[in-house]
């Protein structure tokens, strides 16, 4: 979330606090409008694990299968959220 903040800092010039406010209150909005496994997803990249944790995050059962690539493509394919 810091390189998200730093990059609105960055192209608008507010001060850090306001950017971390704005990025903060988009990226909830965000998360609440979202499936559920995808906020998950998002969430996760944004903690600093990357699409690395994201995975490991579907793998939690020790496997993948089609429902953990659904939930990671987040019906980018055009298929149901």
């Amino acid at each position: 979330m810091d390189e998200l903040v730093n990059l609105v800092v960055e192209k608008t010039g507010l001060p850090k606090e306001t950017a971390k406010t704005v990025v903060t209150l988009v990226l909830d909005f965000l998360k609440k409008k979202l499936p559920a496994p995808v906020a998950a997803q998002v969430e996760t990249v944004l903690s600093g694990k990357g699409m690395t944790g994201a995975v490991a995050s579907a793998l939690d059962d020790g496997k993948l299968d089609a429902n953990d690539a659904a939930n990671l493509l987040g019906g980018l394919l055009g298929g149901k959220k």
